[in-house]
């Protein structure tokens, strides 16, 4: 089964006003994302405060999403989560609005056992017939894949790229012996995506690209054509942006970072809140350095 992208991907916010999606600024987002190089975007994963969507909000999305790109960069649902069946009818959902592909978080708070939690995702698999993205973050699920997981995962068919985000380079490696090709790796950090790509990634799923699509991609290509000084000088360009984006929880650094921007309202769904004022202050000052305000 193909790549589903190389190069970056974001992980798109979500645009509230007044406590509703704001359809019209996500529009705004997604052309201004594809204008600037992304090479694909995610629709309804964490930066896009997925926990907080009903179901029919997260539908609407994803269809919204695949219409507005139409065909002209790939799309990926996140449709994961801790209830099986729940994830596999998303998922089944997400191929008949015309996703390219899914990103299925790790089971969270049940703490699955290993084998439950391959059979998940083979469950999903099985129900959406669509390129299929595991998604390991510990921090956030309770829960820490490992390299032999991934090589079991690698053999069950529709199951083809891990979005890692565990932070830790020694795994990263394994797993790449051990899913060979069958896997497609991504970084799941924007700090990580230089050190993953040496190590076979294709790319990254971003935060930062929200903010900074064209440069993200252009880091990504420069890396994938061996032009690693030109890679490594964007990625030590946007190093302080990195390090702001994540000085409080994803994404509320990123939703003011795009309301200074003028793309959306600085507005989030409880239990999240604003940034604090320490934080804003280090994000316009990242900002500025960048030339975005």
């Amino acid at each position: 089964m193909k790549t589903l992208f190389t190069g970056s991907a974001t992980a798109l916010i979500t645009p509230f006003s007044d406590n509703s999606i704001d359809y019209a600024a996500l529009g705004r987002i997604i052309d201004f994302q594809i204008e600037e190089g992304t090479d694909a975007l995610v629709i309804c994963g964490t930066t896009g405060e997925v926990s907080t969507l009903t179901k029919k909000e997260r539908e609407t999305l994803i269809e919204f999403t695949v219409n507005r790109c139409a065909g002209r960069v790939p799309v990926i649902a996140g449709t994961g989560g801790n209830n099986t069946e729940a994830a596999a009818e998303m998922s089944y959902f997400a191929k008949k609005a015309g996703a390219d592909g899914i990103l299925s978080v790790a089971p969270y708070y049940n703490k699955g056992t290993n084998q439950g939690i391959v059979e998940h995702y083979k469950r999903i698999a099985e129900r959406c017939r669509l390129p299929v993205m595991v998604y390991n973050v510990p921090s956030r699920t309770g829960v820490n894949l490992t390299p032999e997981m991934y090589r079991e995962l690698s053999e069950i068919p529709y199951i083809t790229s891990i979005k890692e985000a565990n932070g830790n380079a020694t795994s990263w490696l394994s797993t790449a012996k051990k899913c060979g090709e069958r896997m497609t790796l991504y970084s799941g950090n924007d700090s990580d995506t230089l050190q993953m790509m040496s190590l076979g990634a294709k790319g990254v799923i971003s935060v930062a690209s929200n903010v900074i699509p064209k440069r993200i991609s252009d880091m990504c290509r420069s890396e994938l054509l061996g032009d690693r000084q030109g890679a490594l000088s964007i990625f030590m360009e946007c190093a302080e942006l990195f390090d702001v984006l994540f000085c409080e929880v994803n994404p509320v650094p990123v939703k003011y970072a795009m309301s200074r921007m003028g793309f959306c309202k600085n507005e989030l769904r409880l239990p999240l809140t604003c940034a604090s004022s320490e934080t804003v202050k280090k994000i316009d000052s990242a900002l500025y350095e960048l030339g975005l305000i």
